[in-house]
């Protein structure tokens, strides 16, 4: 009977351990949380597969979902994340406030959240922020055109449209301010002409990125202010889902010469249209940078060191400053993507023609 006893004793403490440290029976393994948007952008699939991948060989269990960008699908997700043992959670949010009531218990639980890529908002349960120099994404873009055209030295007047990003996502307002920042000097003194009249982040802005969205009001744009042979010059775009839908609409409603269009993320299909000379940049993140920081700011939680941050005070949640890590962004054209993407190793030359 004693020996019962003390069999039965060991195999409590062993299931009791088990639930509190969230590991599988046997793994030993700490579980982290990884919830990510929607497989519906490149971007994102490129993004879960490499942290999966990289927190795999640290050694970590991991569950990756996607939401297929609905908010409920998201919540569920990161609450079942939660309640099955996760040790950290990584989440690149679908609408950034939206998930409150998830952090919240991720808190209860002492869980820590690391926001990944799109800030967390209007809540203070919120732990790290890992993404890539947002603001520095739209300086880029602006400062092509600048460089591009001249715009210093120019003497005559280019027209420009501004399509940006997703009204619920945090960054869409930091990429488009840097671009806009960039270019109004410009556009104050008459060398830029924005001809819709459309230059504030609420007129051009697109829900959840979409491409047919961008390419249905590129439409009405060229309907409405190009239709008599005035020429578009600049197309600014924040992201490369909406500089597609540009460059849709520019191939099947307009007869000029195509204008320069900026993007981001060197997204297999853009990257073919800067070759075929439709798109002339598109800013280059690579997530595989991102993945690998996450991973280290993971592993930092996790063994109880100090976690890794580069900027404490640009990145208010409205609930508190978030301690950020910024990866440095770079861009590809026709003419340097063979050694940003191919030497890189981010694709090869099957992969974007």
């Amino acid at each position: 009977m004693k020996a019962k006893k003390i069999v039965g004793t060991i195999l409590c403490a062993a299931i009791a351990f088990t639930a509190l440290t969230g590991c599988a029976a046997g793994s030993g393994k700490n579980k982290v949380g990884v919830s990510m948007p929607t497989k519906d952008l490149q971007r994102w699939n490129q993004d879960g597969d490499n942290m999966k991948k990289e927190l795999e060989a640290a050694g970590y269990e991991v569950d990756l979902q996607y939401a297929n960008n609905d908010v409920a699908t998201q919540l569920s997700q990161v609450e079942n994340m939660i309640n099955s043992g996760c040790k950290v959670l990584v989440i690149a949010a679908i609408e950034g406030s939206s998930l409150g009531s998830a952090l919240d218990k991720a808190a209860a639980k002492k869980i820590p959240v690391i926001a990944y890529d799109r800030l967390l908002m209007d809540n203070a349960n919120v732990d790290y922020y890992a993404t890539f120099d947002n603001y520095m994404v739209g300086t880029i873009q602006g400062q092509y055109v600048v460089d591009t055209l001249d715009l210093a030295n120019a003497t005559t007047t280019y027209n420009i449209e501004f399509t940006a990003g997703d009204p619920g996502d945090n960054n869409a307002g930091f990429f488009f301010n840097g671009a806009y920042d960039v270019l109004k000097p410009y556009i104050e003194n008459g060398t830029l002409n924005v001809v819709s009249g459309q230059k504030t982040f609420e007129e051009v802005a697109t829900p959840s990125w979409k491409t047919e969205t961008a390419q249905s009001r590129a439409e009405n744009i060229l309907a409405s202010n190009y239709a008599d042979g005035t020429n578009v010059d600049i197309w600014l775009c924040s992201n490369d889902s909406t500089a597609l839908g540009v460059e849709n609409a520019l191939a099947s409603n307009y007869n000029g010469t195509y204008p320069i269009i900026t993007g981001q993320d060197c997204d297999k299909a853009n990257v073919k249209n800067m070759l075929a000379g439709k798109q002339s940049m598109s800013v280059f993140k690579d997530t595989r940078t991102l993945a690998s920081q996450v991973v280290k700011m993971v592993g930092q939680i996790l063994k109880g060191e100090t976690v890794d941050v580069n900027d404490t005070s640009t990145y208010n949640n409205n609930a508190k400053t978030v301690p950020s890590y910024l990866c440095k962004p770079t861009y590809a054209t026709a003419d340097n993507y063979k050694t940003v993407l191919l030497d890189s190793g981010y694709y090869t030359e099957a992969d974007i023609t």
